[in-house]
């Protein structure tokens, strides 16, 4: 709430800036082609580049009114973020590829920030531009824990947008939204913007011990950028933002032994999240006759506070606590080409340090002692890489591309064990470990272009996330666990029809990929830890069609099939071999169909009315490497209708709209399935201005 009363006092002390004026009431045929999107090291519009990449504007993602990160799963194909537990556990997968515990497989850049760990990827979802994700490993340009693809969030400008921006959400379940912005320039060649948000919500499931909800949510964040172009050559960005939360959490209840459906959320000890998250980039580009340099730094500092009701029962057997503060540095400088020539190139070296110190507390209440663990776990790691593209190679229209990159990296940890019972405190274990990786990551890529616009690729890419550290652990061989590799081979194309109304990709793909890394449980089922996995292999295909087959009408249909299977995988602690199993948390099908329909003044009391629907679905999920209990195919119902006079917007939105019940995750512990349910149908109403 602070940052909202500073946010209010620093815009009623300036003058309110209209947006440009413009014919908000007109609807016309869009041109599928004419939003040119380019990534920071793309050196071309994305949808000519030889690769699998979505792209979502903030126009769609408020019509879809999504407001978290989380609820893009689905909606991009072949994309699974599940949302369960707390904003600490954040897995994302794509095509197969994700961990559910430790380091990412799927990075995440915001304003081309880095964010290295998953407990920082469900932030508040706020004035956003656009979001693009590329699937396949993205390691020659974007570097370590990015096998599975990359996740590119994009703010909005102020020198690209101006006014202010005020929002309330009311729903049911007391789901609470404010939001406020403001962007304004002061001259043509310097702009700045101020945004605040807070968010609640009374929970969905109540825990029947305590006769409370056990996922009561609070958050608030606020963003200040400033832009500088002062010549045509230079131009600097500021960035920097301010996200806190605390939430109840782990509404997870234990699941019947025969058809393995959760029933009541029912433990005694309150389980929590409590997480500050602070953000902040300095981006320099000089743009030279036929190349521009670019330098972006970074610095984010994480602290987060887990308590959790280990045992999830009435009964006062265990509760861990879990202290996390990460400060990580980062820099990246990146050269390329901006000609139009034949040949373009791009050079770049990225270097950062992270430092995480974490403390991990298990009370054992029914025994009466704790087990303290403290670990000190700095890393630091410096890359260099190069891509080549070579356009009209044999003919019109033929292009290669050739990417390397260099990768190293040194991990240690200081680690110390106590165990206190109420007579003495001992030290139970202690060491100091050091760990060191280095790689090389390939690209290879051919590509068509038509002179329609559409493209045929076929790409070979090698994928590789670092190996590390476990938090938890028993026995003295798992204390760490190896790097992973892989290699993606791809066929694909992209193609517009019917004059731009419609435009169709597809890609068809295989991963092959060693060591894989594992989530496995604790043998005394308390926590879980990283292992390594012989071989695994994934298999599918993505297909999106966006169209626009009548004025004011657009549609998209995105489906995603993944195949993933163990080849080589046997588990030597219970001596069970799972090879030619599916692999835990990869759902089998992603879908997606959408869309949203424009009234232009429908009488002369409003000017717009806009009426988006969209229906998604998702499954089979296996939750673990025996198979023994999946998740089948369900989907939801969303929509929303909204009506827009003059600067006023007011809406009626909806999720879930047929109550589907299903399960967002599932696992074993100590015994006994445990599984949270998935959020019910939620309905509410917004009202938006924008002056």
């Amino acid at each position: 709430m602070k940052v909202l009363f500073l946010f209010c006092c620093l815009s009623l002390s300036v003058s309110l800036v209209k947006a440009d004026d413009q014919d908000t009431t007109k609807v016309r045929q869009i041109d599928l082609n004419e939003v040119v999107v380019q990534s920071f090291k793309q050196n071309r519009d994305l949808r000519l580049e030889p690769l699998s990449a979505s792209s979502v504007t903030g126009t769609a993602i408020q019509n879809k009114n999504i407001t978290s990160i989380k609820e893009f799963s689905s909606f991009i194909p072949n994309l699974f973020m599940p949302d369960y537990g707390s904003k600490l556990t954040s897995p994302v997968y794509i095509r197969g590829v994700g961990s559910k515990i430790n380091a990412p497989s799927v990075g995440l850049y915001v304003d081309g920030i880095p964010y290295f760990e998953k407990s920082a990827f469900d932030f508040d979802f706020a004035e956003i531009d656009r979001v693009e994700v590329l699937r396949g490993p993205q390691g020659t340009l974007y570097g370590r824990n990015t096998m599975g693809g990359i996740i590119n969030v994009y703010t909005k400008s102020p020198l690209k947008f101006q006014g202010m921006n005020a929002s309330i959400s009311n729903g049911t379940y007391g789901v609470r939204d404010y939001a406020l912005s403001r962007y304004a320039k002061i001259g043509e060649k310097f702009g700045y913007s101020l945004s605040a948000d807070y968010s609640r919500s009374d929970g969905y499931f109540t825990n029947t011990f305590t006769d409370k909800k056990a996922d009561d949510q609070k958050s608030g964040s606020g963003r200040i950028r400033l832009e500088w172009q002062p010549t045509q050559q230079w131009s600097l960005g500021l960035m920097s933002s301010y996200d806190y939360s605390k939430q109840g959490g782990y509404p997870y209840a234990v699941c019947d032994s025969l058809t393995h459906k959760p029933g009541e959320v029912n433990y005694n000890d309150y389980s929590f999240y409590k997480r500050v998250l602070s953000t902040t980039g300095l981006t320099a580009e000089y743009k030279g006759t036929e190349y521009s340099l670019s330098s972006k730094t970074a610095f984010q500092y994480l602290s987060d506070h887990q308590g959790i009701d280990q045992d999830f029962s009435p009964a006062s057997v265990y509760f861990a606590r879990q202290d996390q503060k990460q400060k990580m540095f980062s820099e990246e400088l990146n050269l390329k080409s901006t000609t139009a020539n034949r040949y373009k190139w791009l050079f770049g070296a990225f270097g950062f340090w992270q430092g995480i110190d974490n403390t991990v507390i298990l009370d054992y209440l029914a025994q009466k002692y704790t087990t303290r663990k403290f670990y000190d776990t700095p890393t630091y790691g410096f890359a260099l890489y190069h891509q080549s593209t070579f356009d009209d190679l044999l003919f019109d229209g033929l292009s290669a591309t050739f990417g390397i990159r260099y990768d190293y990296e040194r991990a240690s940890t200081d680690f110390v064990g106590f165990k206190d019972t109420e007579e003495k405190t001992e030290q139970s274990d202690a060491f100091y470990s050091k760990l060191k990786f280095s790689q090389v990551t390939p690209k290879f890529a051919l590509q068509y272009l038509f002179p329609s616009s559409g493209i045929l690729y076929a790409t070979v890419t090698k994928g590789y996330k670092t190996g590390g550290f476990n938090t938890s652990f028993e026995r003295e061989e798992d204390r760490s666990f190896r790097p992973e590799t892989s290699w993606n081979y791809e066929i694909g194309g992209k193609h517009p029809f019917l004059d731009n109304r419609l435009r169709a990709d597809i890609a068809f793909f295989w991963i092959d990929w060693k060591n894989q890394q594992i989530s496995q449980t604790l043998p005394s089922g308390r926590g879980s830890m990283l292992t390594n996995a012989g071989r695994s292999e994934s298999k599918g295909v993505e297909v999106s069609l966006q169209g626009n087959p009548v004025n004011g009408l657009m549609v998209q249909v995105n489906y995603g099939f993944t195949h993933a299977t163990f080849k080589e995988y046997v588990d030597e602690k219970k001596k069970i071999d799972y090879s030619g199993n599916y692999l835990p948390m990869v759902p089998s099908h992603t879908f997606a169909v959408g869309a949203d329909y424009t009234i232009p003044t429908p009488c002369s009391h409003i000017d717009r009315i806009m009426i988006s629907t969209n229906f998604t679905g998702v499954g089979r999920i296996h939750w673990k490497e025996d198979n023994k209990v999946s998740q089948p195919f369900y989907g939801q119902l969303n929509g929303k209708v909204s009506i827009t006079k003059g600067f006023a917007t007011f809406a009626i939105w909806a999720k879930n709209i047929t109550d589907t019940q299903y399960t967002a995750f599932y696992f074993e512990s100590a015994g006994k399935g445990l599984a949270q349910s998935g959020r019910p149908f939620t309905i509410g109403g917004s009202v938006a201005i924008a002056l």
